[in-house]
């Protein structure tokens, strides 16, 4: 394995699935599968703001240097955490009559994902996507979009725009979810709460507000993420 961090990233990129040789035989080996299921522990147990080279490495009952024998450096965790969760997602054979659908499902996929974590979408907002599970995500979402007549270029533009939609969405979901299990959660206000509150407005400076508070308020579930999913998409019809 080359001595360089950065040539043993590259290497561990262009050649997945080869570990390190166990160091003792009286030691279970440290793998990068095992640093992110450890890294991935943190972010469900705690959060991803918690989520440290050393709090991994007390998970695993090791030190520091051990993990810097195989990863970078901290934003290696990330691409590690995301490439773990992408290699969960179900990729369809491209279809030029649905591919709208195809990719709502690929993108309520990644949601569901990042949801599992709070926070974790975080790091696939920051993270250049390099991990080989990562890009196959990409390059299934590139052959869907130009399966159903996309020019390329709006092709690859649509896939950021997309991706950040998701991340973005799932963050927002993490730090309500945050808020309502804090001391202080009475400041996430309900649905309710919160058109009572509108239609109190003064009718002069807010008329439209107060009139459709039910309709600023609307939406359960999932709603608002394929109500904006549809947008860009049917902005990508040929």
């Amino acid at each position: 394995m080359p001595s360089d961090p950065q040539q043993r990233r590259a290497a561990r990129h262009a050649q997945p699935g080869t570990a390190p040789a166990p160091s003792s035989p009286r030691r279970t080996p440290l793998t990068l599968d095992r640093i992110t299921d450890a890294a991935l522990q943190v972010c469900a147990t705690e959060g991803y703001d918690a989520l440290t080279i050393r709090r991994v490495t007390a998970l695993l009952g090791t030190g520091p240097s051990s993990l810097y024998t195989h990863i970078v450096n901290r934003d290696d965790l990330d691409d590690l955490i995301i490439g773990r969760l992408c290699s969960q997602i179900v990729l369809p054979e491209p279809d030029p009559t649905a591919w709208r659908e195809q990719l709502r499902d690929v993108c309520a996929q990644l949601r569901d994902q990042y949801l599992k974590y709070p926070g974790v979408s975080r790091a696939a907002l920051a993270t250049v996507p390099t991990h080989l599970e990562t890009l196959r995500v990409g390059e299934g979402m590139l052959a869907i979009l130009l399966a159903g007549g996309v020019d390329p270029r709006t092709a690859a533009w649509a896939m950021d725009a997309l991706s950040l939609y998701v991340a973005g969405y799932a963050m927002e979901r993490s730090l309500v979810q945050r808020r309502q299990g804090a001391q202080d959660g009475d400041w996430v206000l309900s649905q309710e709460e919160l058109v009572r509150r509108f239609s109190a407005l003064p009718a002069g400076a807010f008329p439209h507000t107060r009139q459709h508070a039910p309709e600023l308020t609307s939406g359960s579930g999932h709603d608002r993420f394929d109500f904006t999913l549809g947008l860009i998409l049917d902005g990508l019809a040929p």
